[in-house]
């Protein structure tokens, strides 16, 4: 049987004012701009990238939370990177929170933190 689907359009994350979350996503993670509005704004990884990720102003912001588990788990997905130690470093560089990496070998990963305190993923491709 063929999957039904076969990847991902858009990830959304809770934010408090799209102007000042699209900033921190493009001077800190590189993303780029492709429109904002007064409820959301709009960005792409990178060129290549079919996944856009969508920045959506949330009347009484909460952080997004991934419920209490025993597999470790405290995000909802993690972003990819081929160069996860430079990405790491990059990242402390620019005094975003960042929690130790995990991991060995080429399973190596961590979660960061962004202006609004939702959790984000990174893990080596």
């Amino acid at each position: 049987m063929q999957p039904l689907l076969h990847g991902v359009e858009a990830i959304f994350i809770p934010i408090k004012d799209p102007q000042l979350s699209a900033k921190w996503y493009e001077e800190k993670l590189g993303f780029k701009l492709l429109y904002i509005e007064e409820d959301a704004a709009v960005m792409k990884m990178a060129e290549q990238s079919v996944t856009v990720v969508c920045l959506v102003k949330t009347e009484y912001h909460r952080p997004i939370h991934f419920p209490d588990n025993h597999f470790g788990v405290g995000k909802y997905f993690n972003f990819l990177s081929s160069a996860i130690e430079d990405t790491y470093q990059s990242l402390v560089g620019q005094q975003v929170n960042v929690n130790p990496m995990g991991g060995e070998g080429q399973t190596r990963f961590f979660t960061f933190y962004d202006l609004d305190g939702n959790p984000l993923g990174v893990c080596q491709s």
